[in-house]
C-alpha cells in the first residue's frame, strides 16, 4: 500500500489531497458529510479557494484521486493517513492501527496528540502542522518556508518525508521551484508548539502595528510613514504591519486562546497573549467610536460595511471583525447592510442585509466602512460610492484607499492612524531601495 488517506476535506484536507495527488501519490479522501462529499465528488471545493477546484478536476480525471465516505475502503488501499479534523476521540481511533502512519494536520491542543499516541500505544503518529493561508492555500502548501515533522518513530518520520520529497527538492509537477523549505524534524510536542508560537506571534505583530496606529493618531503622525520605514529592518519585516479593525479568520485567535489555556495549565499567566487579543478587540469597537464621532447616536443610521469574510480570497466568516461591528452597529441601534465579492449571505445573523451589488448596500448610506481590502474595494470609482449615499462618511478600516481621492470625492474619512487630508501627508517617508552594498545582513 503507497496510497495516502485524507480524513477530513474542508478547506485543509482538500488542499492536502489535492496537492498530494499532483505529486503522483494515489489518494483517497474521506469525508462524512453528505453534502460536501457530493461536492468533492463533482470536482468542486467546499471553500472558496482559489484554484483548488481545478486541482480537484486534475486529481479526479487522473484517477489519482477519489473521495468516500468509507474509512474502511480508504484505509484499505493506504498506508498513510493525514488527520484533518478536529475530532480527539477519532484520531484515538486511528492511532491505534498498528499498520499504518497517522499524520495528524490538524491544529489540536498543545499536548493532545502526544497524549492520544500514548494512549493509543502507537510510535506511529507524526505531528505535521499545517502553515496555510486561505487565499494562498495550494502555493503555501507546494511551496512553504518549512516542513515540520514531529515524533518519536524515527521510521514514520522518514517516510512522510518521502512523500513530502517533490516539495522538499522543489520537483513540483508543473510549478516553477522556489527556494527548497527548511524541514525541522522535532518531538510531537514541540511541532504542536511550533504552530501555536507562529500564529500567536503574527496576531501579535498585527496587534503592535495597530497599537502604533493609535499612538500615531494621538500624535499626529502618519502610521504608514512609520510602519513602512520599521519593516525595512531585516529582523522585522513589513509584513503584517498593516494598521486597521484587526485580524480575524478561525486560527489566530484559536490558537492564542489554545496556547494561553497551555500557560494556564503549567501555571503561567500569558500577559502578553491576552493583551494581544484585548487590542484587536478593541480595535473592532473603535469603528463604532469613530462613526459616533461624526454621526453622534448611531440610532436610525445606516450603516454599509465593504467586506464581511474575514480577509481577501476567503469566504470564510469565523471571528471575522465584520460580524463582531456589525454586532455592535446594530446594538447601537443602527441598521447594517454589506456588500461582499463572494458571501452571499450571513448564516443566523439576519440582522446583516447582505446586498448582491455593493452600489445597492451603499444605497441611503449615512455612513461608509471598509473592512475587508478585497482588491474590487481598492478600485472603486469613489465618486459613484458616495452618490447613492445619504451621507458622506467613511471608514477605512484597513487604511486601503488613497485618502486624497476620498476627500476628493467628497467623503470625511476615518483611518487608523492615517493623516488623511486633500494632499499627501508631510511625514510620508520616501524609501530609496538600497543597494547590494548598503544592505544589512541578517541578524536572524
Amino acid at each position: 500500500m503507497r496510497g495516502v488517506a485524507v480524513v477530513g476535506n474542508g478547506a485543509v484536507g482538500s488542499v492536502v489531497a489535492g496537492c498530494f495527488a499532483l505529486l503522483g501519490n494515489p489518494v483517497v479522501g474521506v469525508e462524512s458529510d453528505r453534502r460536501k462529499l457530493a461536492r468533492l465528488q463533482a470536482g468542486r471545493a467546499p471553500v472558496h479557494e482559489d484554484g483548488l477546484d481545478a486541482l480537484l478536476t486534475a486529481g479526479l480525471r487522473s484517477g489519482l484521486l477519489r473521495f468516500t465516505d468509507d474509512l474502511a475502503d480508504a484505509l484499505a488501499e493506504c498506508s498513510t493517513v493525514f488527520f484533518c479534523v478536529g475530532s480527539a476521540p477519532e484520531l484515538l481511533d486511528l492511532a491505534r492501527m498498528d499498520d499504518h502512519i497517522v499524520v495528524v494536520k490538524s491544529t489540536l491542543p498543545i499536548g493532545t496528540t502526544a497524549r492520544l499516541a500514548d494512549a493509543a500505544g502507537s510510535e506511529r503518529v507524526v505531528c505535521n502542522p499545517e502553515f496555510l493561508r486561505q487565499g494562498s492555500a495550494i502555493a503555501d502548501f507546494l511551496h512553504p518556508e518549512r516542513v515540520v515533522l514531529g515524533g518519536n518513530d524515527p521510521v514514520a518520520v522518514d517516510s512522510v518525508v518521502e512523500l513530502y520529497r517533490p516539495i522538499l527538492d522543489q520537483t513540483v509537477p508543473g510549478r516553477a521551484p522556489s527556494p527548497p523549505p527548511a524541514l525541522v524534524r522535532t518531538s510531537i510536542a514541540a511541532a504542536e508548539m511550533i504552530k501555536h508560537a507562529s500564529n500567536a506571534f503574527l496576531a501579535l505583530k498585527v496587534s503592535f502595528a495597530n497599537e502604533i496606529a493609535n499612538i500615531c493618531a494621538a500624535a499626529g503622525v502618519d502610521v504608514g510613514s512609520v510602519t513602512d520605514a520599521v519593516g525595512l529592518d531585516r529582523r522585522i519585516g513589513p509584513a503584517h504591519l498593516a494598521a486597521g479593525v484587526g485580524w480575524g479568520g478561525s486560527c489566530l485567535g484559536k490558537d492564542l486562546a489554545a496556547l494561553i489555556d497551555a500557560a494556564d495549565e503549567h501555571g503561567y499567566d500569558a500577559r502578553l497573549l491576552r493583551e494581544v487579543v484585548a487590542l484587536n478587540d478593541r480595535q473592532r469597537r473603535l469603528v463604532v467610536a469613530k462613526l459616533e464621532r461624526h454621526l453622534g447616536s448611531l440610532a436610525g443610521r445606516r450603516i454599509c460595511l465593504l467586506g464581511l469574510a474575514f480577509k481577501p480570497g476567503t469566504d470564510d466568516l469565523r471571528d471575522a471583525p465584520a460580524l463582531a461591528i456589525a454586532a455592535a452597529l446594530v446594538a447601537a441601534g443602527a441598521t447594517v447592510t454589506a456588500y461582499d465579492p463572494v458571501v452571499r449571505s450571513v448564516p443566523d445573523r439576519p440582522e446583516i442585509a447582505v446586498a448582491a451589488d455593493p452600489y445597492v448596500a451603499l444605497s441611503g448610506a449615512d455612513a461608509v466602512v471598509l473592512v475587508t481590502d478585497w482588491p474590487e474595494f481598492t478600485g472603486l470609482d469613489l465618486v459613484a460610492v458616495r452618490a447613492p449615499m445619504r451621507g458622506n462618511v467613511f471608514v477605512d478600516g484597513r487604511n486601503a484607499i488613497d485618502g486624497a481621492a476620498l476627500v476628493s470625492a467628497g467623503f470625511v474619512v476615518e483611518a487608523f492612524g492615517r493623516r488623511v487630508s486633500a494632499t499627501p501627508p508631510a511625514t510620508s517617508v520616501a524609501i530609496v531601495t538600497r543597494t547590494p552594498s548598503e544592505s544589512q545582513p541578517s541578524l536572524r
